[in-house]
């Protein structure tokens, strides 16, 4: 299923950057420290007198998230926490009442407008500030007084501050709900997001179905096979916190690279955080992350967004995209060897190149002697692959006449492989 209103956008742009930000970022441990750490409230809630983010510049967060390739932002308006990085009429616990007393939401709003930047709000169902939030101690939430717990008071606080979101800073992208832990089904919430911003994306965390499915962290929750719906995974570039992390442990940027490209292959989105530090910058390890990331992005994007074709590889090792002349075979794992062999694929590219390197590769298609008896494999050859551990690759095969791969070659070559190694389509 594909978009075919305002809201298509999200299958052209398929790479943003999401972002963490909150008074919880003076902490520097995690964006959900006051349950954490069990932080009392009165404790946590000092942090508003503290947050100055002086060297917050919406010019420079633009330039960088394009300069690195995506091409869309979430940022977090308001996290479980409850504090609201906007101007809200709703509560007193904002931005506005901190030292820096400016609108964050509005100030990254008409950057994006400037450049026709999508953005689209995140916005935490859960909510430890606001009294009449049911907070009883289940997952990510704390526990509060239940004498002033009132669901039906807290919609209403949130439907006014979902209509100020979509109302006060024009176009709007995406509403990007998380945690829902009472699982309250509530369609009049999308309904109103989709009367005031018919662009806009809504996710699936909320208080119905949404548009897009939402795997987080684990890169292999959705499966190895096209979308036939709209998916977008997220990762951060670090284990420990989405939020400002002082003592993070960074992912290794192949690991990422193997998420985006698994997932964008597939036909999904992908969402890569970080969380700049209290000042309003990015901490140089998430800097350095982000650069890495998108130069390899940029080089290999129009390989990594083009049409997913399934049934290629039987195997989880590669996914593949591209039609009639032009396959692109994203390499997830290994190289393994000096050579990769697709099983049952009797289709011999003029050429093979290396998108990441522009080197030729040749190839042959023969019997190879796991298949004996079974249709000719490909065999891509001579390939560098210790050299190519660094990063993810994608082989571009060229043909002279449009392929069209038989998938009762593929079931055979599956069947076959149940009695082989998992490494034995290398040679």
């Amino acid at each position: 299923m594909r978009f075919t209103d305002q809201r298509k956008w999200f299958h052209e742009k398929r790479f943003g950057m999401f972002v963490h930000w909150g008074i919880y970022a003076l902490g520097g441990r995690h964006e959900q420290e006051q349950m954490r750490y069990s932080v009392p409230a009165a404790e946590y809630e000092k942090y508003v007198q503290r947050f100055n983010p002086e060297k917050f510049d919406p010019v420079a967060w633009l330039d960088m998230i394009q300069e690195n390739g995506m091409e869309y932002l979430v940022f977090t308006a308001k996290h479980h926490d409850g504090f609201c990085m906007w101007d809200t009429a709703e509560t007193d616990y904002n931005i506005m009442n901190t030292p820096y007393k400016k609108d964050i939401v509005g100030m990254l709003a008409e950057e994006c407008h400037k450049r026709d930047f999508p953005l689209e709000i995140y916005y935490s169902c859960v909510d430890w500030h606001h009294p009449a939030y049911p907070n009883l101690g289940r997952h990510h939430e704390i526990k509060t007084d239940p004498a002033h717990h009132n669901m039906d008071e807290y919609m209403d606080y949130l439907k006014r501050q979902i209509r100020e979101l979509c109302t006060n800073y024009g176009k709007i992208h995406g509403i990007w709900w998380d945690m829902n832990v009472p699982e309250l089904v509530d369609p009049s919430v999308n309904e109103l997001i989709r009367q005031l911003q018919p662009a806009a994306v809504i996710n699936n965390r909320g208080y119905g179905p949404g548009d897009y499915s939402t795997p987080e962290r684990d890169y292999q929750a959705e499966g190895f096979e096209p979308y036939q719906n709209p998916v977008e995974a997220c990762d951060s570039v670090g284990a420990n916190s989405w939020g400002y992390c002082a003592e993070n442990d960074y992912f290794s940027i192949r690991k990422l690279e193997r998420q985006i490209a698994l997932y964008t292959a597939l036909g999904g989105n992908f969402l890569l955080n970080a969380g700049p530090k209290a000042d309003g910058t990015f901490a140089d390890g998430a800097t350095r992350i982000l650069r890495e990331v998108g130069k390899w992005y940029k080089k290999l994007k129009p390989a990594l967004t083009a049409t997913p074709c399934g049934g290629i590889v039987p195997n989880t090792t590669a996914v593949c995209t591209g039609k009639d002349k032009t396959l692109n075979l994203v390499i997830l794992d290994g190289p393994f060897a000096e050579a990769f062999t697709i099983r049952g694929f009797g289709y011999l590219p003029e050429r093979v190149i290396s998108l990441n390197t522009g080197e030729e590769f040749p190839c042959t298609l023969e019997p190879i002697a796991a298949t004996i008896g079974m249709p000719p494999s490909l065999r891509i050859r001579k390939m560098p692959c210790d050299r190519m551990k660094d990063e993810i690759h994608v082989l571009q095969m060229q043909f002279a006449e449009p392929f069209h791969p038989q998938p009762q070659n593929l079931e055979m070559t599956e069947e076959k492989e149940q009695n082989s190694s998992d490494f034995s389509q290398f040679v």
